[in-house]
């Protein structure tokens, strides 16, 4: 027979020895909105023992961040904990005055916020800001300034001394972040919040990241609060999960159990949402609908509603904890079950349809560069100049899917925008249909608008925010002069919102009233309204939840199936590559390092690089947050400047196989096999 437990319990499952460092029952957070009241926390339990991480994970909207904020006390104006404890290292953190509570705040406990440039003052240096949390939380008479450099020192940062002069704005999207880490470990934390540390970040500045915490919390033995919706960085830093849904918390285990069998079926369809080369050719099975709104009663399960397991007695009582082993769960299947069954993912049932490929490319790249320069002076003289694209050759054909992978600032941003004649090339040439469209001015560029769009990467940024969404859509087909009369158009809108998923009442809204993944829904409808042929997806999924992530990625199959679309698809992540992508160019300052189709490249990388890239990324097996891989050396050192890019081959100040001959030439283009090519010198060299 299972074992029901109540919440006491399960803030205790996850410590097995000993008092915890923190120990969080039955918190309840409620929020104030007009007449209504929001509850995005309502009875969350867990514990975090000394030099361990707990990983709370689960979608946007269902209370993590709010969970973390609770505990700091950091909640909005109209928030107010009405209920529960917690307890940090035996102490009563919600009965501490305000007073004291600044001390614990940035002091016992430290906080990463998930977007650094949001949380670093723009108009002070990052050294002021360090020195800043030191002055209110270190002893009288030490250095600040020498402090503030071990802090930077100690995250990573290079010529510590010096950056502590430069501003947020000098820095990286990784060096902010590590500039983060460097002030929340100011007040010697004895718990570190870490909210969201590594979306949107490239792999192997990802990788740096986590390895950096994982190397502090080993040094300083911190309990660590990480809260995400990437179960790759799960598998790869916790010790024990947690689930979290509307509001609480649905299983607990540790961190092998729960990838070995994770039990809650919401925690399943996050699993079976996961693309991957093994799902190629099947569609995701992401959750359908979304999180519900938190400002209503829930009668029974809160998942019910999206749940294919669910029958009555879901929809009209709320589930108790049940314990299998050293696993806890919130669900009614588990009544009476005393050991879970293993989990295995569903596999793609059907091979991709492999249509034959045009002869002719839809759109044909050739040997582009865009270089820009850089000015300084009253006079704006040039004095330098930074090869963002440097001779780059690309083709799209269509019903197929080319991935252009790379770290940030590698260039892969450019050549979308310069495909689209969005910023001007410096050298190279256009083809499309065979045709040449490199030297056609831009009012004669009315085939290439609507034969290529574009589907950014910050779908709110892109969308006019004064518009409704119906106006936004149909703003390509006027300009265009496309889809009829505006009756007609309109219809053709309604039926374009039907097709990506959304209300055809929808229209009338604002871009603001939508969820991240709506809005960029909205941004793939907007793009279709004047049927392309190619699409260029700039990160589309970067900041996704995994399930909505399974519903774009699904949309864009089925689209591409329906229409022959040809995608180039811009990423850094690369199991969506393996998924979605037929063909993958790797790219590195400026350049195609090596290309050719996605089981050839992913599966046998011969570039140095390409390795790297591979070993940096997150992987859900329960050995991966051991076992790094050698290629991972890579990461630690970053990304040389565009603006003086190194000698002869430009990996080779990375590179752990670079001669003499790397460090003076260009390598030259080897072909592997099967259409597989890479540019280096030792191509089979540990390969």
């Amino acid at each position: 027979m299972s074992l029901s437990v109540s919440s006491a319990a399960v803030a205790g499952a996850c410590a097995s020895h000993g008092a915890p460092l923190l120990e969080v029952t039955d918190l309840r957070v409620a929020i104030a909105r007009g007449d209504d009241e929001i509850r995005p926390v309502d009875g969350v339990s867990f514990s975090i023992r000394q030099g361990q991480t707990f990983a709370l994970l689960g979608e946007s909207g269902c209370g993590k961040s709010m969970t973390a904020l609770a505990l700091a006390r950091l909640l909005p104006d109209t928030g107010q904990i009405c209920g529960g404890s917690v307890h940090l290292a035996g102490e009563d953190v919600l009965a501490l005055p305000e007073a004291a509570m600044r001390r614990v705040r940035g002091g016992r406990i430290g906080m990463i916020f998930q977007e650094p440039s949001t949380s670093l003052n723009p108009v002070m240096t990052v050294g002021a800001q360090i020195m800043e949390a030191l002055a209110r939380h270190c002893p009288p008479g030490v250095v600040l300034a020498d402090e503030a450099c071990g802090l930077l020192e100690a995250v990573g940062i290079p010529d510590p001394a010096r950056r502590l002069r430069d501003f947020p704005f000098q820095f990286s999207g990784g060096m902010k972040q590590r500039v983060m880490i460097a002030i929340a470990l100011a007040g010697r934390p004895q718990l570190l919040i870490a909210d969201e540390p590594t979306t949107a970040l490239d792999v192997t500045i990802q990788a740096q990241v986590l390895d950096l915490l994982v190397a502090i919390q080993r040094a300083r033995g911190m309990g660590m609060l990480l809260i995400t919706h990437d179960l790759g960085v799960v598998a790869r830093v916790a010790h024990t999960v947690g689930v979290m849904y509307a509001g609480e918390i649905v299983e607990t285990g540790a961190r092998t159990d729960f990838f070995a069998a994770p039990l809650h079926p919401y925690s399943r369809k996050l699993f079976a949402a996961l693309p991957g080369a093994d799902r190629r050719g099947a569609a995701l099975e992401a959750p359908e609908g979304s999180v519900p709104g938190l400002d209503r009663v829930f009668q029974g399960c809160r998942f019910a509603e999206r749940c294919p397991m669910a029958f009555d007695r879901c929809d009209e009582e709320a589930p108790g904890w049940h314990r299998l082993g050293e696993q806890a769960v919130r669900c009614h299947l588990y009544e009476g079950v005393s050991v879970p069954r293993p989990f295995v993912p569903a596999q793609a049932l059907t091979a991709v349809a492999e249509g034959a490929r045009s002869r002719q490319p839809v759109l044909e790249i050739r040997d582009l560069s865009v270089h820009f320069p850089v000015r300084k002076g009253v006079l704006k003289r040039k004095v330098a100049e930074l090869k963002a694209v440097d001779g780059l050759s690309l083709r799209l054909y269509a019903g197929r899917t080319l991935a252009l992978v790379g770290e940030s600032g590698c260039g892969k941003t450019t050549v979308g925008k310069a495909a689209l004649r969005l910023v001007e090339a410096t050298a190279g040439e256009f083809l499309l249909d065979g045709e040449n469209i490199t030297a056609l001015p831009e009012q004669a560029l009315h085939p290439l608008r609507r034969a290529v769009q574009m589907v950014f990467q910050d779908p709110f940024a892109s969308l006019n925010p004064r518009m409704r969404v119906g106006d936004i859509i149909e703003e390509g087909m006027n300009a265009l002069a496309l889809g009829g009369d505006p009756r007609q158009r309109r219809k053709q809108v309604d039926g374009l919102l039907e097709r990506v998923g959304l209300d055809p009442d929808m229209r009338w809204r604002y871009p603001h009233e939508f969820s991240g993944g709506q809005r960029q829904r909205i941004a793939v409808a907007r793009a279709l309204a004047v049927a392309p042929r190619v699409l260029i997806c700039d990160e589309p999924t970067s900041a996704l939840d995994v399930s909505v992530q399974a519903q774009l990625l699904n949309l864009m199959r089925e689209l591409q199936r329906e229409h022959g679309l040809a995608y180039l698809f811009i990423t850094h992540n690369l199991a969506v590559v393996e998924y979605l992508a037929d063909e993958v160019a790797v790219m590195y300052l400026g350049r195609i390092v090596e290309e050719g189709p996605v089981e050839r490249v992913l599966s046998a990388p011969t570039h140095p690089y390409t390795r790297s890239l591979m070993a940096a990324v997150p992987r859900i097996d329960a050995e991966s947050a051991e076992d790094s891989g050698a290629d991972t050396a890579t990461a630690a050192l970053d990304l040389p400047s565009p603006l003086a890019p190194p000698a002869g081959c430009h990996f080779h100040p990375r590179c752990a196989h670079a001669t003499d001959v790397c460090r003076l030439s260009y390598p030259q283009v080897t072909e592997m096999s099967q259409g597989h090519r890479v540019r280096c010198h030792w191509p089979r060299f540990g390969a």
